[in-house]
């Protein structure tokens, strides 16, 4: 790769885009991405499933996690949801339904669930409210705590409590590590774009002497 030819874009160049290449573009930009399926269900107990790919850890005292949803100029289901009960779940994605996991990011309209359109199944644990996705092998029941609305493009910030957790246990390693590579965890790049992992190598904790 050193040899390689480089292409240069600058910010006019970027504008200039046609809005689809534009987006998909940039998405990829931001490189590997934790991608997930989000579950919720409204007060009258209609479901909606809906893929994310911009997961993020928040903080671990509390266990915080967040992800940003687009601007709400059309119905955002998973949104509305959330708002509406506090309750949603966050599914990893792993390589035998990554591809019905993609067809949820189609529009379906409200009275239509993902997971029946997609075939996924819901699973329900603990009495918590928001279904999981039984095909799912790492699963997080998570409560609302904070919504942040962006002035700068409009997207709204969602951060939620980690309530349960359920995986593999040998998944989990002594100190705490967990194994997404056991768990068949896959990562997304752009859009659209899903992978598979290799783990280099694990490294100690680092400090100025080591």
């Amino acid at each position: 790769m050193d040899n390689c030819m480089q292409t240069y874009f600058s910010y006019t160049n970027i504008m200039e885009m046609e809005q689809r290449q534009r987006a998909v573009f940039i998405n990829s930009l931001s490189g590997f991405k934790s991608v997930c399926l989000i579950g919720t269900k409204n007060k009258t107990n209609k479901t909606n499933l809906a893929i994310f790919n911009s997961l993020v850890h928040i903080g671990a005292h509390p266990p915080l996690i967040g992800f940003i949803v687009r601007p709400n100029s059309v119905e955002r289901h998973t949104l509305t949801n959330i708002i509406e009960t506090g309750y949603y779940t966050i599914n990893h994605i792993n390589e035998h339904i990554y591809k019905q996991a993609h067809q949820t990011s189609a529009r379906y309209p409200q009275n239509v669930s993902e997971f029946n359109s997609t075939g996924l199944k819901e699973e329900y644990q603990d009495c918590f409210y928001a279904p999981y996705v039984l095909e799912s092998h790492i699963k997080l029941g998570v409560v609302f705590k904070e919504k942040i609305d962006f002035t700068i493009n409009k997207t709204i910030f969602i951060i939620g409590e980690i309530k349960h957790i359920y995986l593999p246990t040998n998944c989990l390693g002594s100190d705490g590590f967990v194994d997404l590579e056991i768990g068949n965890t896959i990562t997304c790049s752009g859009l659209d774009s899903y992978h598979k992992t290799q783990r280099l190598q694990r490294l100690s904790y680092a400090k100025p002497d080591k």
